[in-house]
C-alpha cells in the first residue's frame, strides 16, 4: 500500500472554483466512506479548509487511485469531473508526505507561515479516527504532520512571515494603518461562531473595540462564546437590558437580529458553514443608509469620472474656421472616449493624418487661433517641428502615433462607513457589496491576490530543511515499521519452539525440580534471545533504508513464516494505537487541541473545530 493524495488549493484553482467545491461536514464524512469502499484505498482522511480539499488515501493502485479519488471529490463537490480535473493536483509516496508537511509547517498557505492549519489537521484526523477510516499509516501520517508544525513554529522565526488570515484579513480593511489603533473604539459583529470566527472574535477584542457582537444560527454557541470573550478580557457580558452599558463588551444575539445590528457595526467578520450568503448586497445597502440617512449608491466609474471633469475647463482651442480636421468626428470619437474636449493643435490631432492634410494642419495653426479659455494668442507653432512631422509622414505615409496620455483626475472616495470582511467557503458576503459606497469588502479571492506580493522571511528555507529532514525520519520510520511484524512474528515463533522443546523434556527427565527446570528453561531462551538479536536489529536497520522492504519478505521465507501469522500481530498492533489515538488529551508542543478554550495565545495556533 501507497500514500496517495489528490486534492486542489488556492494555488492551482481560481476561487470561484474552491467556492463551489466546498465540502459540507456531511459531504466530507460521505466522501470518506465512500473511499475506503472504493477498491484501490485501505484508508482515507479529508483536509478541507477555506483554502483548499485534499484527499489522503492509502492505495495499493496508483493509476486506479487517481482515477477513483478525482471521481470522488468531483461526485461529492457537486463539480463536473471534466470541469474540476485541470486544477487538480496528485502526490504519491515520499512526495505525499511532504506535501502535508509543508501544509502543516503554513509554507503552502494563503498567508505564509499561518499557524491556523494545525487545528484543521487535528479536525481531519479526529473524523478519519471517529469514522475508522485511519489505519496505521494515515494515523502515523497526521500525528507526525502535526508535530513537524509545532517544531517549525517552535524552532524557527516562520511566525514572523506569516499571521493568522483574520489579522491579514484586517489589515487589508485597514489599508496600512496599523490594525489595534485602527480598531480601536470601534463596533464590530462577528457572524459564526466557529473556530475562525471565535479566533476573529479574539482578535478584535484583544485589539480594543468598543463593543462585540456575536450572531451565529445557534444562540447557544454564541452566548457561549461572548461569555468566553468577556472572561478572558475581563468585562461581563451582556444581557438583553443591557446593551447599551458602555462596560459591556460582548454580547449574543439570534441571526435574525443582524440586519438591526448591522445598522450599528463599523467592522464585520463573517465566517459559518451556510451555503447560501448571509449578507446579500440589498442587505448591505440597507445597513449603509441607516447609517447614512441616504441611500447607498453605487460605485460607477463612469459617471464619478465624468462629474469629476465636468468641473474641469474645456481643452478645444483656436476658431474652427478653415480647420482641415473633421471636428464633428473628433468630437464624437473623444465622446466615446470619454472627454469632453480634443486639442486642435496637439500631437493626438495630427497623428495618423497624411501628408497633404498635415500641410494643410500646420498652415491654418500657424495664421494664430485664439485661446477662448483665456483670450490670448497661442505660442507659435515651431516650424522645424512641423517640417519634421511632415517628412515623416511623406516617407511613412501617416504620421506615427505617439500619443501622450493626459493625467486623469482622480476621483474622490468617500471612507468607508462599513467595512466587511469574508473569510467563508463559499462565500458569506455578496461580492455586488464592495460596489456600494462607503463599503469596503475584503473577501478570500481579495486575500489571495494580496498575499501574492507579501514578502517571505529568510526562516522559510529553515522550514523547508525541517520538511525534508522530517520526510527522511518518517519514511525510514514507517519502512523500518513494515518489518516490525515480521520479527515479532519471528520472535513469537522462536518463543513457541522453546516452550515445544521444555516439555518434550520433561516428558524425558520427569525427575526435574522446578528450580532445574526453570534453570534450563532460562537458557534455551537466552541462547535463542542471542540467536536473534543480530539479524533482527540489523533486518530493522536495512529496512529502514531506501530500497529496504524486500528484507520483511526475506524473512518470512528464510524462517519459513506464515503469513497470516505476520498479518495478525500487524492487527493487533493496529487495535491498539487505534485505542491510544482516540484519547481527546493529545497535546502537541503545550497546545491542547482537544479541548475548547479560548484563550488569545491558542488562538493564533489552532482554528476551524467546526463553523457554525
Amino acid at each position: 500500500m501507497s500514500l496517495l493524495v489528490v486534492g486542489l488549493s488556492h494555488r492551482s484553482a481560481p476561487v470561484s472554483v474552491l467556492e463551489r467545491a466546498a465540502l459540507s461536514a456531511d459531504a466530507q464524512i460521505k466522501l470518506l466512506q465512500d473511499t475506503v469502499a472504493a477498491e484501490p484505498a485501505a484508508e482515507a482522511a479529508v483536509l478541507a479548509t477555506c483554502n483548499r480539499i485534499e484527499l489522503y488515501a492509502d492505495v495499493d493502485k496508483f493509476h486506479a487511485g487517481v482515477a477513483e479519488l478525482s471521481t470522488l471529490l468531483a461526485q461529492h463537490s457537486g463539480v463536473g469531473l471534466d470541469e474540476l480535473t485541470p486544477y487538480l493536483y496528485v502526490h504519491y509516496e515520499d512526495r505525499a508526505v511532504h506535501h502535508l508537511f509543508s501544509v502543516a509547517c503554513g509554507l503552502d498557505s494563503m498567508v505564509v507561515g499561518e499557524g491556523q492549519i494545525l487545528g484543521q489537521i487535528k479536525d481531519a484526523l479526529a473524523t478519519a479516527q471517529e469514522l475508522h477510516t485511519a489505519g496505521r499509516l494515515l494515523n502515523d501520517l497526521f500525528q507526525q504532520a502535526l508535530r513537524v508544525g509545532k517544531r517549525a513554529h517552535s524552532e524557527t522565526g516562520i511566525d514572523r512571515a506569516g499571521q493568522s488570515l483574520v489579522t491579514f484579513g484586517l489589515e487589508q480593511l485597514s489599508s496600512g494603518a496599523p490594525v489595534d489603533a485602527w480598531l480601536k473604539g470601534k463596533r464590530a459583529l462577528v457572524i459564526g461562531a466557529g473556530s475562525m470566527s471565535s479566533l476573529a472574535a479574539a482578535t478584535l477584542a484583544r485589539a480594543g473595540v468598543a463593543e462585540l457582537v456575536v450572531a451565529n444560527r445557534t444562540f447557544d454557541r454564541a452566548e457561549r462564546l461572548a461569555v468566553l470573550l468577556a472572561e478572558q478580557y475581563g468585562q461581563r457580558p451582556a444581557d438583553q437590558d443591557d446593551q447599551d452599558d458602555p462596560d459591556v463588551l460582548a454580547r449574543a444575539v439570534p441571526m435574525e437580529s443582524v440586519p438591526d445590528e448591522l445598522t450599528r457595526a463599523d467592522v464585520v467578520v463573517s465566517c459559518t458553514g451556510a451555503t447560501g450568503l448571509v449578507l446579500t448586497a440589498d442587505l448591505v445597502a440597507g445597513a449603509v443608509e441607516g447609517r447614512t440617512g441616504a441611500p447607498a449608491a453605487e460605485r460607477a466609474a463612469d459617471s464619478d469620472t465624468d462629474s469629476v471633469r465636468s468641473g474641469l475647463p474645456p481643452t478645444s482651442v483656436g476658431s474652427e474656421d478653415g480647420c482641415p480636421l473633421d471636428l464633428s468626428v473628433v468630437q464624437q470619437g473623444s465622446a466615446v472616449q470619454g472627454s469632453t474636449g480634443f486639442s486642435v493643435m496637439g500631437e493626438a490631432a495630427v497623428a495618423g493624418m497624411d501628408a497633404a492634410t498635415l500641410e494643410q494642419h500646420a498652415a491654418w495653426v500657424d495664421n494664430g487661433t485664439v485661446d477662448r479659455r483665456e483670450g490670448r494668442r497661442t505660442p507659435e507653432i515651431d516650424t522645424d517641428a512641423v517640417a519634421a512631422l511632415a517628412a515623416a509622414a511623406a516617407t511613412l505615409g501617416r504620421v506615427p502615433e505617439r500619443r501622450r496620455p493626459e493625467p486623469v483626475a482622480e476621483v474622490p472616495r468617500p471612507l468607508p462607513v462599513l467595512s466587511l470582511l469574508d473569510l467563508a467557503m463559499p462565500r458569506d458576503i455578496d461580492a455586488a457589496a464592495h460596489r456600494l459606497l462607503g463599503v469596503r469588502l475584503v473577501d478570500i479571492e481579495s486575500l489571495a491576490e494580496a498575499s501574492a506580493d507579501a514578502p517571505m522571511a529568510a526562516d522559510v528555507d529553515q522550514v523547508r530543511r525541517i520538511v525534508s529532514d522530517e520526510v527522511a525520519a518518517f519514511d525510514a520510520a514507517q519502512r523500518a515499521a513494515h518489518i516490525t511484524p515480521t520479527v515479532v512474528a519471528l520472535r513469537a515463533m522462536a518463543a513457541d519452539v522453546v516452550a515445544s522443546e521444555i516439555a518434550r523434556l520433561d516428558g524425558r527427565l520427569p525427575g526435574l525440580d522446578d528450580k532445574q527446570r526453570g534453570e534450563i528453561t532460562q537458557t534455551v531462551r537466552r541462547v535463542v534471545d542471542k540467536l536473534l538479536h543480530a539479524p533482527t536489529v540489523r533486518v530493522k536497520q536495512l529496512a529502514a533504508e531506501p530500497g529496504g522492504a524486500g528484507y520483511a519478505d526475506a524473512l518470512r521465507t528464510l524462517f519459513d513464516l506464515e503469513p497470516e501469522t505476520v498479518a495478525a500481530v500487524s492487527r493487533a498492533d493496529d487495535d491498539r494505537r487505534d485505542d491510544s489515538l482516540r484519547d481527546d488529551g493529545v497535546v502537541f508542543g503545550g497546545l491542547d487541541f482537544g479541548r475548547e478554550n479560548f484563550d488569545s495565545n491558542n488562538f493564533e495556533s489552532a482554528e476551524n473545530r467546526g463553523r457554525a
